[in-house]
């Protein structure tokens, strides 16, 4: 019997790693560069392996969206847990996790969702379904013209990050965040 029988499996991790490769390889090479044998080969597992977790390209893509948009249903949980304020908690939670560049985990792939999300109509439409689960479900407290103005505005700034726009000075970024904060409680 061979030793692939007794080695013990560890399915999340062997997934964890695909996808960590994909978006690797996305951003060093660019999106074209995820091919499944490419990603099976830099991971270092079996291409039988690779389909076991992710059957072709769009579903490792949506493992990567599920994998991000759990993160970030986390961590806009926990900041909402932290604010005692009702009104607009859900778009200061937002502006908490997405306006600084060090606020969102997984920046790397957060870089290479968003190119997916502008090249897979797929995943725009994921992507369109959570923000309107989100909206929904914030709607008595979040759905003013100013909170979305807010949310809009974060968009804005974290797609000129990702793009590598001029950046602004720690100053000037410090009193756009009070600014966008105080909008919230408008």
């Amino acid at each position: 019997m061979s030793k692939a029988h007794h080695r013990k499996k560890h399915p999340e991790a062997v997934r964890r790693q695909l996808l960590e490769v994909a978006a690797r390889l996305s951003l060093e090479k660019g999106p074209s560069s995820v091919t499944l044998d490419a990603v099976s080969q830099a991971a270092g597992v079996s291409k039988g392996g690779l389909l076991h977790h992710f059957p072709n390209k769009l579903s490792l893509l949506d493992g990567l969206f599920d994998d991000l948009t759990e993160k970030l249903d986390r961590a806009i949980g926990e900041k909402m847990r932290d604010d005692p304020e009702p009104k607009g908690r859900f778009t200061r939670a937002y502006v908490a996790v997405c306006f600084l560049p060090e606020g969102m985990a997984d920046g790397e792939q957060w870089k290479v969702l968003t190119v997916a999300l502008i090249s897979e109509p797929h995943l725009r439409e994921r992507w369109r379904q959570w923000v309107e689960r989100h909206f929904a479900e914030n709607v008595g407290t979040d759905s003013s013209l100013d909170a979305v103005l807010v949310r809009y505005a974060v968009d804005g700034l974290w797609l000129a990050d990702l793009l590598g726009a001029p950046s602004m000075d720690a100053k000037t970024r410090a009193a756009m965040l009070e600014r966008l904060l105080t909008l919230s409680r408008a």
